[in-house]
């Protein structure tokens, strides 16, 4: 019986946590990558993206935090581009897990602040005001660590020799929610 009850209170904690990672008070940390390329061919391509990120659930399911991102593609013989971005994002998941996948959310995320890009020997440079928006589905591995896919639109606009820039972009990434004091708490008591 003992074994029982300490079963029955295990997989309690842990719905508790399933369904407590984006909750008010909690904080997400994590980041995406994107436009990763390698080439082993001819020209000899290479570019990735980093985004890291940080928020903190004001409401249930309602997130708002800040980004940084820095991206590099150059090729043999070619201009290097480079991208750079510092801004807020905030973040909606739906109310309820995913049907299809019991562990899934879908989410759409915001990101407004300041960033450019920068094309080596005089291409198209354009620095200013930073903008994107676009859905995204986290998949949680455990109570606490999401995969991620996010597709968004992408917008420059400012000054340089190119007034605005955009572009269509899908990156991947992983999140980790860490429980805030209150759910911590909460989790404490519904075990006792």
């Amino acid at each position: 019986m003992k074994k029982f009850t300490f079963l029955f209170i295990s997989i309690f904690a842990t719905w508790q946590l399933a369904n407590a990672q984006i909750q008010q008070g909690n904080v997400l940390v994590g980041g995406n990558l994107s436009n990763i390329n390698l080439g082993l061919n001819d020209p000899h391509i290479f570019s990735l993206d980093i985004t890291p990120k940080a928020a903190w659930f004001i409401v249930d399911n309602v997130a708002l935090g800040a980004y940084a991102n820095l991206g590099i593609q150059t090729a043999k013989n070619s201009s290097t581009t480079v991208s750079y971005g510092v801004g807020g994002l905030g973040r909606y998941y739906t109310g309820s897990d995913v049907e299809i996948l019991r562990h899934g959310r879908l989410f759409g995320e915001a990101t407004l602040g300041i960033g450019g890009v920068n094309v080596s020997d005089g291409g198209g440079n354009t620095n200013g005001l930073n903008f994107s928006v676009g859905p995204g589905f986290a998949y949680f591995v455990t109570p606490s660590i999401g995969l991620e896919a996010l597709l968004k639109y992408n917008g420059l606009a400012g000054f340089g020799s190119q007034g605005y820039q955009n572009n269509l972009n899908l990156s991947f990434g992983f999140q980790i929610y860490l429980p805030g004091q209150s759910t911590a708490a909460k989790v404490k008591s519904d075990i006792r």
